[in-house]
């Protein structure tokens, strides 16, 4: 079943086209990966699926709603982000107590808990916090809210790797208990893959791949060896990315369907065939040039 639904979704800010022709479903019940680079479109589709933006073009659904407006989609998600702000006149743990009435799922007790663990300053007023501080006290308020659809943008920023490790484990271990839709966005897949069961992918406002996550483990293969020997099997083929990995020696990722029933002639013919680590490959994918930066040297 699915919770949120994009068709042919764009938003332009004039001439630029931050979400461009995004079609795209999300699951319940799921953590799904927002992946892309800096750029990319990712907080526009949040904040557009959060309810704070229309659409230019397109539709989108969230609870079968349009979420712009409608008091039951407000209800039942919440959008983490480092913009978030709060009144001076409330310190830290008002903030927490005063969040009851606005989420139904709503755990103090989780919150409370955390917010010790982090050993924060209950006294101290949200402004006043530093940027990982502050991460960490709104991913609390994300994580003890439970609400049906739960979105994280670049939810770790300025946190520390302790931080950073606790957060996504703390997370998934209320999900495990208490399952509901969850988003993160971010650019380091590297740090989120161990806890997403889909990733979707955007690049300059596109979708370039939507995939179970163990799917996108297994897409894609490494060739690396004698730069001939390499290019006669790929020959002919869509290259993801290639770089010249030593003298007379080449590296080409594509994808493994194309050459599967090759791998073994392949390994014969003294070639290395290397698995591709997802992180690397969302970069591949969202590259302007099959090189990378390596090709800005080759034009010098």
């Amino acid at each position: 079943m699915g919770v949120i639904h994009g068709v042919d979704l764009t938003k332009s800010y004039g001439k630029l086209k931050a979400i461009d022709h995004l079609t795209f479903e999300i699951e319940q019940n799921k953590i799904t990966g927002l992946i892309g680079r800096n750029g990319s479109g990712k907080t526009t589709l949040l904040k557009m699926v959060a309810g704070y933006l229309i659409p230019t073009s397109g539709e989108l659904k969230v609870f079968s709603e349009n979420p712009f407006n409608s008091l039951e989609a407000s209800a039942n998600s919440i959008l983490i982000d480092d913009t978030m702000t709060f009144s001076d006149s409330f310190t830290l743990v008002d903030i927490l107590k005063e969040m009851t009435p606005f989420y139904a799922n709503w755990n103090s007790s989780l919150a409370l808990g955390l917010f010790d663990y982090y050993s924060l300053n209950p006294k101290q007023p949200h402004s006043n916090l530093s940027k990982g501080s502050k991460s960490t006290f709104n991913s609390i308020i994300g994580i003890a809210s439970r609400a049906p659809l739960t979105i994280f943008d670049e939810p770790t920023t300025g946190m520390d790797s302790a931080a950073r490790k606790d957060f996504y484990r703390a997370l998934l271990k209320d999900y495990l208990e208490y399952p509901r839709t969850i988003i993160l966005s971010s650019h380091l897949l590297s740090e989120l893959e161990g806890i997403l069961e889909d990733i979707l992918l955007i690049n300059q406002g596109t979708k370039r791949l939507h995939l179970p996550a163990l799917e996108l483990k297994e897409l894609a293969v490494g060739l690396r060896g004698n730069a001939q020997a390499v290019i006669s099997f790929v020959e002919g083929k869509k290259i993801i990315y290639q770089e010249d990995f030593a003298q007379g020696s080449l590296y080409v990722v594509l994808k493994r369907e194309l050459v599967q029933q090759q791998l073994e002639q392949i390994r014969q013919s003294g070639l290395e065939v290397l698995s591709v680590a997802t992180d690397d490959l969302c970069v591949y994918l969202t590259a302007k040039t099959k090189g990378g930066i390596d090709d800005v040297f080759k034009k010098g």
